[in-house]
């Protein structure tokens, strides 16, 4: 019965423990898996989440995007993006919108920020100046200029 007990037991964890959500980011304290630099800015953070559950944080949306250069992103369960309007909220990056303006300083100089949905989007290029992109061409657009 006691070996019945630990099995369950151990199953349960390593299957709480591989869970693919969206992980802490102890801003001030973590650092970025790519530059090193710490997470301070909440607006632009990002995280990269494998499909075993392991989480890879990120001080900036561009720092991610060229992590993924040296990985298999088949192995890649979530990436995600900080929200430009409401900062320590992440959202999926592959159903966000992008905007590279230069009145939008991000950590990594980029000028890069992400929001969920178009409409939101359109309204900062609007005020702010522009371009948008959806994640697909984001990853061409950055990836293309190296």
């Amino acid at each position: 019965m006691k070996v019945t007990s630990y099995l369950f037991l151990a199953s349960l964890f390593c299957l709480l423990a591989c869970q693919v959500k969206q992980k802490e980011i102890h801003y001030g304290e973590d650092h970025c898996e790519f530059c090193q630099m710490t997470i301070v800015d909440k607006q632009h953070a990002a995280q990269l989440v494998t499909k075993k559950g392991k989480a890879h944080s990120f001080d900036a949306i561009e720092c991610m995007i060229h992590y993924t250069k040296g990985i298999n992103t088949s192995t890649v369960g979530l990436f995600l993006a900080g929200n430009y309007k409401v900062s320590e909220n992440l959202i999926n990056a592959k159903e966000s919108y992008f905007i590279i303006s230069e009145n939008i300083p991000s950590p990594m100089g980029a000028f890069l920020s992400a929001v969920p949905t178009k409409a939101e989007a359109e309204a900062i290029v609007q005020e702010k100046g522009g371009a948008i992109y959806t994640w697909e061409e984001l990853l061409v657009h950055l990836l293309a200029n190296e």
